[in-house]
């Protein structure tokens, strides 16, 4: 069984930079009590490069995506 983390859109919504970059910050750090902790911030901070790229562009590297050809 599949377990999808979703996150309220009105949470998006009043995400700004500084909120971006204490994400980012401890997904760098990489200091959870367990791993789940860490996929929920991952998370996160994927939703937030959906709903407002320009926040997230300086943290891309943190979320490993990769451009596909499934042509």
């Amino acid at each position: 069984m599949t377990t999808t983390i979703t996150v309220p859109k009105s949470k998006l919504a009043s995400v700004d930079a500084a909120d971006v970059a204490k994400l980012a910050e401890r997904l760098e750090q990489d200091d959870y009590t367990n791993p789940f902790e860490a996929l929920e911030d991952w998370h996160l901070l994927r939703a937030i490069a959906f709903h407002n790229s320009e926040l997230v562009e300086p943290y891309l590297y943190l979320l490993d995506i990769e451009a596909y050809d499934e042509a």
